[in-house]
């Protein structure tokens, strides 16, 4: 006997569905993960993730902000003495599982809650 789903599970599945699919699409972008990795080792400026994933500014930044829409990176401005101002990126995701089933693919996302609410590790 199948299971009928109620509008709501049906709109919530769909919705994962495509927030899986989208999130699949920009993970598997080489660019994306390079640029994901050098936030992930430390925070970084726009420019340091440039050299640091070795792709263009225009690139970084396209892909940091595709980043920061998944919630899979943070920014925050920091002021310098001088009074010049930038923007530091630092990665909140602490994990992706992806797991392959009868349901379809399924993306697992564990944030890392000290990290998304800039509190340091261990406070």
């Amino acid at each position: 006997m199948a299971t009928k789903l109620s509008a709501a599970e049906q709109d919530r599945s769909e919705d994962t569905v495509e927030t899986d699919q989208s999130l699949l699409e920009l993970l598997g972008d080489e660019y994306t993960r390079q640029v994901l990795a050098a936030v992930t080792e430390q925070p970084r400026s726009g420019s340091e993730v440039v050299d640091a994933a070795e792709v263009s500014k225009a690139t970084a930044y396209r892909r940091l902000d595709a980043l920061e829409e998944a919630g899979l990176v943070d920014s925050e401005m920091v002021f310098d003495p001088d009074g010049h101002h930038h923007e530091r990126f630092h990665a909140v995701v602490e994990s992706i599982g992806i797991t392959f089933g009868d349901a379809g693919v399924e993306i697992a996302v564990e944030i890392d809650d000290e990290e998304s609410t800039g509190v340091p590790h261990g406070v």
